[in-house]
């Protein structure tokens, strides 16, 4: 059979199965929530992510009891893996809102599989993401002090601070990606209801499903406010990062006074957290045996996708070099030197390597076909963007403006426990997902069954 150029796949290569039908789409998917037992591979997963969230609360404890001293922070590193990690952790919640929001825009047919994975993976990430910056207060019991309201000494937040419009932004993401989610779930929770034999199982899925019957009416509002909520939540998204490189632009510190963070963090953001969903699709396709609804085409587009964020990670690099270099601050170009051939020099390269060389072998088509090298690439594109948010936070700081203040970073046990107990945090909430509700759109997906069926 022909290939096509553009897409290394057949010229009729089908979104979905051609053998899928409604009814078979509906018991594939809904037979994973309604089975009174999970899979093994379930099982260890769920147990290896709540041994690292029990990690967590011991860290958690440990630290609001001796306070931020137990991690490796110091004058002149006040913001160490804490802050690298909010900004990674962040950057991979905001690849679900780019599949599922931005391409719905842009009505893409890889999407309606997918859309589900990547809002799942965005309300486990925003959970992480939260807990970095209120975890590195130095009171965090404190941190709703950072809501707009006055205190009983009339002292309200600054608010012409970042971080304080950080912290408003990320409340409203947060916030609006819970709505989001809810509201294209909802009628798969109805049909998770109609399809249950247990009356427990009827009477809370009917609860989530909130009176849903699929009348015209409810379909009608349902897909306006889902268009809606979709044109805000693109946009959102870049305002997050938006602000999140105002956070470190605002600062006066070496490697950080720049104008170009925002759309760089954006950036990153495409290429990691699609990276990250590229991971759980394949490991969701192959754990759950759903290759008529997941298949290569899907996973064709999410591979070009990453090598656009990897292009554009690329000029941001660039753009890196070049600024220190052209201007006249000397203690930019020291610094950038200093990451470049310095102590940072191992990790500075290997993210450059991870994020921006390898996956140039996404121009082939052979390679994104190919499962274990695209899940193998997207390990390494996502250890590379926490390398990159590493080097980036710490290095600036280590190497001021002052050569009297310079230092190096050195985490500590319960710098690596935060990292560790969020991942298992991350992966608890997932897993909890893939087994009480529909890990993919049925609604959007059937859409895609009935255009097959009218051709």
């Amino acid at each position: 059979m022909a290939m096509s150029v553009s897409t290394g796949l057949p010229p009729d290569a089908p979104v979905i199965a051609p053998d899928l039908t409604m009814t078979s789409l509906s018991e594939q998917v809904s037979a994973r929530v309604l089975s009174e037992r999970a899979p093994l591979w379930w099982h260890i997963g769920f147990a290896v992510g709540f041994m690292l969230l029990t990690l967590l609360i011991v860290q958690m404890a440990w630290l609001f009891i001796n306070g931020i001293g137990v991690w490796g922070v110091n004058i002149p590193v006040a913001w160490g893996l804490a802050i690298s990690e909010y900004v990674w952790w962040i950057a991979l919640a905001s690849g679900g809102t780019i599949v599922s929001a931005l391409f719905f825009l842009t009505r893409s047919p890889w999407r309606s599989a997918t859309n589900r994975i990547a809002e799942s993976m965005l309300l486990s990430a925003a959970p992480c993401a939260g807990l970095m910056p209120i975890m590195h207060l130095g009171r965090p019991g404190l941190f709703y002090w950072l809501f707009p309201y006055s205190t009983v000494m009339g002292v309200w937040p600054q608010v012409r601070s970042p971080l304080w419009w950080d912290f408003i932004c990320l409340i409203c993401y947060i916030l609006m990606s819970v709505m989001y989610y809810y509201t294209g779930i909802l009628p798969d929770l109805a049909t998770v209801r109609d399809l249950a034999k247990s009356r427990s199982k009827q009477i809370l899925y009917g609860i989530l499903a909130l009176g849903w019957r699929g009348s015209v009416r409810q379909w009608q509002n349902q897909r306006v406010v889902y268009a809606i909520m979709s044109a805000i939540m693109a946009p959102m998204v870049i305002s997050v990062h938006s602000v999140v490189g105002l956070d470190f632009a605002g600062g006066l510190t070496p490697g950080w006074h720049d104008t170009q963070f925002p759309p760089y963090f954006f950036f990153g953001a495409v290429i990691s957290g699609t990276a990250l969903i590229m991971m759980l699709t394949i490991m969701v396709r192959w754990g759950y045996g759903l290759r008529d609804v997941l298949t290569e085409y899907h996973l064709n587009a999410m591979a070009k996708v990453m090598l656009v964020g990897s292009l554009l990670l690329a000029y941001a690099y660039v753009w890196e070099a070049f600024g220190p270099f052209y201007g006249s601050d000397v203690a930019e170009k020291t610094e950038f030197l200093r990451r470049m051939f310095g102590f940072t020099a191992s990790a500075f390269w290997s993210e450059k390597i991870l994020t921006v060389v390898i996956p140039q072998l996404l121009w082939l088509p052979s390679v994104r076909r190919n499962q274990p090298l695209l899940f193998l690439i997207s390990t390494g594109i996502i250890l590379g963007m926490w390398q990159e948010r590493f080097v980036f936070v710490t290095s600036s700081l280590e190497h001021n403006y002052m050569p009297s203040y310079w230092g190096h970073f050195f985490p500590t046990f319960w710098d690596w426990a935060a990292l560790a107990g969020t991942i298992g945090l991350f992966l608890t909430m997932f897993f909890l997902f893939l087994r009480f509700v529909p890990i993919v759109s049925l609604a959007e997906v059937r859409e895609i069954v009935e255009e097959k069926r009218s051709k």
